[in-house]
Order: C-alpha cells, then sequence, then structure tokens
C-alpha cells in the first residue's frame, strides 16, 4: 500500500529499505522530483558507509550567466523564466567536479554541451540507445525508482507520469519480475501541481508506488524558452518541408532548426502562395523529382501524425493549426479501416493523434496542455519509449500507422562520405548523446515508404573562425555512413540512399557552402573517390549566406524571428540580436570595424529602454561607459523597426 510522506520521511524510509548501495533511477528531463533528490544526494553526501549511483539523462539546469553583458543580460531573463526552479543539487556538482565521493551519475544523455568540461560526467557517460536505456539502468542492479507525477483533479487516486512515461513504463514489467524473486526495489513518486494530467498509456494508479509525495508542490517547472531563428535554419526548415508527405508521419526534435520546420510546414498549409512563391525563387528544380515522389508542397488535405519520441512544442502548434490531426487506432482491424477511409465515426473515438515518449518545452506549452480538455489531451497519448523509438513489439500495428514516415534530426557535422555527427566530439568529449537518432534513422530504413532526414548547418562560426560543418573525415560518428539517407542543409537537399560514394560526395557538395567546396573536392580526389576532372554544376557554385539573404529580404514575412512565441521582451530580443552580432566582431579581422562602430554609435537618447534594461543608462566608471558605446554600436547595426524607442 502506498505511503504518503514528506520528503524527509521519504529519505528515511528509503535508507532504511534498501541495501547500503542505492541504484537510483531518475527520468531524464522534466520528471525528476528534484526536491526529493536534493534531499537523498544530502544526506548520502554525509554518509560515507553508504553509496548512491543516479542513473539518468538530460539533467536540467539553469543556463550559466557568465560575465559583463552576457551576465547583465541573462539574470533578470533567467530570475523571471525559471523563478524557484529548484536545481539539482548533484548537477552543480558535477559542473565544478566535486561529487562527493560516494555519489556517482551516470547519464546516457546530456544537456547539450553543458558537461563538456566536467570530469566526471564525461567518465560516466553511458553511450547507449534510448530504447535501451530501462534494460542497462535495470542491469545496473536499479532498487529505487523516484518520479515527478500529476495527479487527476477528478480522481485523486489516478496520477499519471505525465510527462515521462518513457522509461518508466518499461522498467515496471522488469521491476515487477525481479520483486516477485524476492527483490527489494521501491517506487517513489512526487507529486506537482501544475505538472499537466496525460490520459492513456501513462496513467498509472497511486498503489503502483511505495511512497507518495503529496505537499502540493508548485515550485516552477523548468522550460526551455523558444531561441530566435536565424536565416539559415529557416532556409533548412524550408527545404526539409518539402519532403513532408500529407497522410504521413512526422518525427522532429528540440531546437531552432526544428522550430524553422514547423515555421515553413504552418507556411505550406495556411500561406500557399507565398510559400509556392518563395520555393520557386529559391530554385529546388535539382530536387524536384524526389519532393514529387517523397514529399510535396501543397495544404495538408489528411493531415500528419506525431510519432517522436520528444513531444515539442513545434508538434503541439501543428495540431492546432490543423496540420497534425491524423488518427492512429490501438489494433490492427481499426487501423486498417482508417487507413482505407471506411473506419465508422464511433470507432474513432480514442484515436491518437501524437505519441510521445516525453515532453519538454516553453511555459506556454505546458500552460497550453493544460488548458486542454483531458478528452483533447487524450488525443496525446504519451507513452513507454520502446513503442516508439522501435519497431519491434506490435510491429504490424506500427507498420499501419507509420506511413510515409519522416524522421527528422540534427546533426552538427556530416563527412563526405554520409556519416552523421550529433553526440562527440573528434576527441572523445560528449556533447549531448545518441538518445533515439539511431532508433528514428533505422526505421527511416525499415519501414516502407519511410526516409530519415538528417538536417545541419552547413556552416558555423567561432572565435571569429567560419568552417565547413562537411567535412572529408571525422573522428567519430553517431550515424554510420552506410545509414545515411536524406541530409537537408540551407542549400538544399542530398538524397545518398543507394548512391554510389562519387554520387554521395556530388550531392553533397551540392548543399555545401561554396566557401568550402574546392578543398573538398579535392580530398576526394586524393582519396580516389572523384575524377580529377570533376566540376561542380554551377546551380552550386554560388551557395553563400548573401545569396539567402537577399532573397529572404524579398519574403521577409516567412522568415519570423520567433515563429512558435517567445518569453523575451521586445527590448530583449532586440538586445539579443545586438549581443549576437556584438560576438561576432570579436575577431581580430574585425576589431578595427568594431571600434569604429562603438565611436560612431547613437546617443544614448535613442535606446534607453534597452539601456535601462541592462542597468547601463547612467554609466559608472570606464567599463560601463564602454559597455554603453558597444551595446549601443550591436543596437544601431540590428536594428529593426521595433528597436526604436
Amino acid at each position: 500500500m502506498v505511503q504518503s510522506c514528506s520528503i524527509e520521511r521519504g529519505v528515511d524510509d528509503v535508507l532504511a529499505r534498501l541495501p547500503a548501495h542505492i541504484h537510483l533511477g531518475l527520468p531524464l528531463g522534466l520528471g525528476k522530483p528534484n526536491g526529493f533528490v536534493n534531499a537523498l544526494y544530502r544526506r548520502i553526501a554525509q554518509l560515507p558507509e553508504r553509496r548512491l549511483t543516479i542513473y539518468t539523462a538530460l539533467s536540467l539546469g539553469r543556463p550559466a550567466l557568465g560575465d559583463g553583458l552576457q551576465r547583465r543580460f541573462l539574470e533578470p531573463f533567467v530570475e523571471r523564466v525559471f523563478g524557484d526552479y529548484p536545481e539539482l543539487d548533484y548537477l552543480a556538482d558535477l559542473r565544478r567536479d566535486s561529487l562527493p565521493a560516494n555519489i556517482r551519475v551516470q547519464q546516457f544523455f546530456m544537456q547539450p554541451g553543458s558537461l563538456l568540461h566536467s570530469a566526471p560526467a564525461q567518465r560516466d557517460y553511458v553511450s547507449s540507445n534510448y530504447s535501451h536505456a530501462a534494460r542497462d539502468i535495470n542491469a545496473a542492479g536499479l532498487n529505487l525508482v523516484a518520479q515527478m507525477v500529476a495527479r487527476d483533479p477528478g480522481q485523486p487516486e489516478r496520477l499519471s507520469l505525465s510527462c515521462n512515461p518513457d522509461i518508466t513504463l518499461d522498467l515496471l514489467p522488469m521491476i515487477a519480475k525481479r520483486r516477485a524473486a524476492g527483490e527489494t526495489i521501491l517506487m517513489l513518486g512526487q507529486v506537482h501541481a501544475d505538472l499537466p494530467f496525460m490520459p492513456g498509456d501513462s496513467e498509472i494508479d497511486a498503489q503502483a508506488f511505495d511512497f507518495l509525495i503529496d505537499s502540493d508542490d508548485r515550485t516552477t517547472l523548468f522550460s526551455t524558452p523558444n531561441m530566435p531563428v536565424v536565416l539559415q535554419d529557416h532556409f533548412i526548415g524550408l527545404h526539409a518541408s518539402t519532403l513532408v508527405r500529407d497522410g504521413g508521419t512526422l518525427q522532429i526534435g528540440i531546437g531552432s532548426m526544428g522550430d524553422a520546420l514547423t515555421a515553413a510546414l504552418l507556411a505550406r498549409q495556411a500561406d500557399s502562395e507565398g510559400y509556392r512563391a518563395l520555393l520557386a525563387e529559391m530554385d529546388l528544380a535539382p530536387w524536384q523529382a524526389l519532393i514529387d515522389r517523397e514529399g510535396g508542397v501543397e495544404p495538408f488535405a489528411k493531415g500528419l501524425y506525431g510519432c517522436s519520441e520528444m513531444f515539442v512544442n513545434g508538434l503541439l502548434v501543428l495540431v492546432d493549426a490543423g496540420i497534425v490531426r491524423r488518427k492512429v487506432y490501438p489494433d490492427e482491424a481499426r487501423q486498417a479501416q482508417a487507413n482505407a477511409g471506411t473506419l465508422d465515426e464511433a470507432a474513432q473515438a480514442d484515436g491518437v493523434s501524437v505519441h510521445g515518449g516525453f515532453f519538454l518545452g516553453p511555459r506556454t506549452f505546458y500552460e497550453r496542455v493544460r488548458e486542454l480538455p483531458q478528452a483533447k489531451r487524450g488525443e496525446f497519448n504519451m507513452t513507454a519509449i520502446s513503442y516508439i523509438n522501435e519497431l519491434y513489439g506490435q510491429e504490424p500495428l506500427k507498420r499501419l500507422q507509420r506511413l510515409d514516415a519522416r524522421f527528422i534530426n540534427s546533426a552538427f557535422t556530416v563527412t563526405l562520405l554520409g556519416a552523421g555527427v550529433a553526440d562527440q566530439l573528434e576527441d572523445g568529449r560528449v556533447l549531448s548523446g545518441v538518445g533515439g537518432q539511431y532508433n528514428f534513422v533505422a526505421q527511416g530504413h525499415a519501414l516502407e515508404g519511410a526516409r530519415s532526414i538528417l538536417i545541419l548547418r552547413s556552416w558555423r562560426e567561432a572565435g571569429g573562425e567560419v568552417s565547413s560543418n562537411i567535412l572529408w573525415e571525422y573522428g567519430h560518428c553517431t550515424i554510420p555512413r552506410h545509414l545515411r539517407d536524406v541530409v537537408v542543409t540551407e542549400y538544399g537537399i542530398a538524397d545518398l540512399r543507394g548512391k554510389t560514394d562519387a554520387q554521395v560526395i556530388e550531392a553533397l557538395l551540392n548543399i555545401t557552402d561554396s566557401r568550402f567546396q574546392q578543398d573538398l573536392i579535392e580530398q576526394a580526389q586524393q582519396a580516389g573517390k572523384l575524377q580529377k576532372g570533376f566540376r561542380l554544376n554551377p546551380r552550386f557554385t554560388d551557395n553563400s549566406p548573401q545569396r539567402l539573404e537577399a532573397i529572404g529580404a524579398r519574403h521577409a514575412r516567412l522568415f519570423p524571428e520567433y515563429p512558435l512565441g517567445t518569453d523575451f521582451t521586445g527590448e530583449e530580443q532586440d538586445l539579443l540580436r545586438a549581443l549576437n552580432w556584438l560576438k561576432s566582431k570579436f575577431k581580430l579581422s574585425e576589431m578595427l570595424e568594431l571600434g569604429k562602430a562603438a565611436l560612431d554609435a547613437p546617443e544614448p537618447e535613442r535606446f534607453p529602454r534597452h539601456l535601462e534594461r541592462m542597468e547601463l543608462l547612467k554609466p559608472q566608471g570606464f567599463k560601463e561607459e564602454l559597455y554603453q558605446r558597444l551595446l549601443l554600436a550591436g543596437l544601431q547595426a540590428t536594428a529593426r523597426g521595433t528597436a526604436q524607442p
């Protein structure tokens, strides 16, 4: 029988009932009961005779504030958005390399880029597919699961795993089997009053828990504010949107490239004339046969079904826009009827338009889901990651549901022979993790009519240096080249499936930034993969940001900076633009330009609200005066219609 308790009482009972070494499994992302985790962590840190190993992923923390202008910008924003969100004590210690000697944290996915310099986090990273995480955690000796849950306001005895049924649902039968063999494995839930109750597979009886902390917790839920979508990402989204087939299945990930894809699909649906005029100017002729065969540019008459390990904000926006609306059903007979268009209205009652494993997003996403009537929320079935990320287990049903699937995931590097890199740097440091990317790539090849689409920016700028993200070789890969399929950059589409190495190289060169094409051609020729006389088609020799900027300027309404909304105020949007401009100028080759811009900066009276937000309206001392001049220079350089007071 479930025992209601306080956080401290829960810690007492867990310590009393479990052996010296506690193996704690926590959901990834939002679903961690931070209050309980911190209390247990602090207690065991003071008990050298005890040990604690935490198995989890995506440990979420506020962004680092940094110094100078960055800190002045971020500090008020972080305070406003994250409020009293309880930071994870173990995450702070990981960042400082100061974990207690008797505690370890093993993660299979990290908040991207946040733990690159943490030695213990890098050492204890577990490279594993998302769909194998439950198996691996169970095999490691799991004896405690702790999770944040939601309560059904109408039926208090009913709980929901809400944002994170993903791994827990896969663990439950494993736990039951071990308990039947006499092992002690405890389940602890912590109710959060603002977490949306999700009906369906994620519903769970309160009696499934040994302990339930039900203290009307209303601390701020961690959110991921929408960041600006730059022109480069918008063009990536536009190209990818032409490959999404009406009546099909869609999986997308988090981040600005995913938001850009959402914006392009919204335009395809609601502004067909403008969308098609923009595509015509982009000149998609080289890929028209592929688009006609695999995708389309017309509005969605049948709608899409969302099947994504992460139920992202973009999918909810697409639901509201009537794009994601194709429903799937829990048995083969009804699904076959639905595919044939013969399913009667009564049999459509329990249809699902989105299957998700976990959700995480901006505050407006949580608010929107909470506001939905429960019947509508029932169309979003949060379920086990094994159902979403794999084909085996109910495979005939999944094949009927996942028609014309487009699995769209991001990478930061692609090799010229087609391997994708998304999780780890060349020196071995883990940026994020494999997560479910391999699962979806494999499904892209295994499902009839499906395609795996890797999206990436063709170039990047760091430390004042511009470099290509398409390389001849890289010391690591996430997706091996034998699973290459479709790659999309801001310059176009490369269809790599079933192609020879020479054809793959040419297709990727066609979507590479022209500043890097010649060097890559020479490397491929030296390796004997391209003929010595190879020449690029002239259509692809002007792959430049300047060409895209010119097109973007003529179709400005289709390039919204925040297509899914934002937590930034108008002044903060201007400031963020200005700070990014300043960051790009801090390099030796442009220091003179930056100095001149500072000297030519407008008077403070032009941007009083922006300076007040940064506490620079009345600078004190030389440093603040310099900050003010630099900021004014950035504001002037990036000014839009909204930048004026």
